[in-house]
């Protein structure tokens, strides 16, 4: 099937524009709901040289671009969750804000493609209640916003807009001329948030990317609204978050454990499940801390959009490393969520290992082989039919444990025949008698190529 000259698939999914995991960076981890031009454009400049080498290509401005705040005094940050204004066109359609894009945003994403890069930009689901108080007129139609809008169905978190109507003969052209106003800006690529949980709202962006004339990524969020009883739908899209939001603490690790072992069943190539952004690196820069609080403590508290305030990633050294091994395994889509500019080398060093992009971009969702006493082995084969692919044993207590594992154990031909090499420095391991042994510090992982 073909829709203006580009190839479509089955049931009207998406062009798989997305054979192998998307790997990018997003604004929210360090910015929240407050990217302003000038620092998206500094991390633009730095993903260009520190990440796009290694095929990183996808610029995602979050939340809040088209929020008009009152910022505090001598701040570029505001100091509340939401703002009380939002920027609208004549159709009720969101504008990028004159708070913090005064001159518009087409600076901005120009600047992004002349770096060799793809724009993407989060969108909230439904219609702006501004523009439902407002009753402007829905483009291309005589409907009014008062007339496609459902008041009763809004979201928890994020108070901007009401849900649609989707039995309302206008609810699809709306869709159509926000999803089509954003190609004409020149997006590659659309988060869709509080989306997960309305099946029918995921139908109407994913026709309206079809018909925009544009090839567009539809990202869906959030994770606690995801349902295996709508995959069928979710499939429309590209990518599908199956976790909460992920910080940077010991308990998060645990969420992606569960959603990579829960949505096992439900990998396909061309369609990630998405375990949430890598919170490496310079964190929540749009929240300094006033009152001496340390980075252990200001991580633990929730603020605002986001957690906690400006910081450096709370996760050890160990806790990285299994934190990227596991989506590596997963073929999860790598999104980096520090400030680039001012973010570590080592957690650069770690998105742009390359034993991790091969694990991560061979796009083979790993499976669990083996669980014993907080020891689990997972494992993801190559795509290729060479005998080859990669290996996580996750310590996932807090003490170290020496491990005595069997070729079988390992979901590894028994023949003796595997040569295995570790990708981390440490722990180290030996492979005597078809025996693999090791000793794991808590939170740590022994990732392992496997050749047999």
């Amino acid at each position: 099937m073909s829709v203006n000259g580009r190839e479509v698939g089955p049931e009207g999914t998406l062009p798989r524009l997305t054979p192998r995991p998307p790997l990018g960076w997003n604004s929210f981890d360090c910015y929240g709901c407050a990217a302003s031009e000038e620092a998206l454009l500094i991390n633009a400049e730095a993903m260009a040289k520190l990440l796009k080498p290694s095929g990183y290509e996808y610029f995602v401005v979050d939340n809040g671009w088209f929020a008009e705040y009152e910022l505090a005094e001598g701040s570029r940050y505001p100091a509340v969750r939401h703002a009380d204004d939002v920027n609208l066109d004549e159709y009720g359609r969101l504008q990028p804000s004159q708070c913090y894009f005064p001159s518009g945003i087409r600076r901005l994403i120009d600047r992004v493609h002349e770096l060799g890069l793809k724009f993407g930009i989060h969108v909230m689901r439904g219609i702006p209640r501004k523009a439902v108080a407002l009753n402007l007129p829905v483009y291309g139609t005589t409907y009014r916003a008062s007339d496609i809008a459902d008041p009763a169905d809004i979201c928890t978190w994020c108070p901007y807009n009401y849900g649609v109507n989707m039995d309302h003969p206008g609810a699809q052209p709306f869709y159509d001329s926000w999803i089509h106003m954003l190609a004409e800006w020149g997006v590659d690529f659309i988060k869709a948030d509080d989306i997960t949980g309305h099946p029918r709202e995921i139908e109407a962006i994913s026709k309206a990317i079809r018909t925009s004339g544009r090839d567009i990524v539809l990202s869906l969020s959030p994770g606690g609204q995801t349902t295996p009883k709508n995959m069928d739908v979710y499939r429309q899209a590209n990518l599908l978050r199956t976790t909460r939001d992920i910080w940077d603490n010991r308990a998060d690790l645990d969420k992606a454990f569960h959603a990579w072992h829960a949505y096992n069943e439900f990998r396909q190539e061309g369609f990630w499940l998405d375990l949430d952004m890598i919170p490496f690196g310079h964190l929540q820069l749009w929240k300094p801390r006033t009152d001496g609080a340390s980075y252990e403590e200001s991580a633990a508290e929730e603020q605002l959009s986001g957690k906690g305030h400006e910081r450096m990633s709370g996760l050890s050294a160990n806790q990285k490393r299994t934190f990227i091994t596991i989506r590596a395994l997963a073929a999860s889509p790598l999104f980096m969520g520090g400030d680039l500019p001012t973010s570590d080398e080592f957690s650069i060093s770690l998105i742009t290992n390359p034993d991790i992009l091969a694990c991560n971009q061979n796009g083979v969702m790993g499976f669990r082989a083996h669980e014993d006493k907080g020891i689990e082995v997972w494992k993801t084969p190559g795509r290729s039919d060479t005998g080859a692919g990669w290996i996580g044993i996750f310590n996932r207590t807090t003490e170290t444990q020496k491990v005595r594992l069997k070729l079988g154990q390992l979901a590894l031909n028994n023949s003796g025949a595997t040569s295995i090499r570790s990708i981390w420095p440490t722990p180290s391991h030996k492979l005597l008698n078809g025996v693999l042994s090791a000793e794991i510090e808590g939170d740590g992982v022994l990732f392992l190529h496997y050749q047999e």
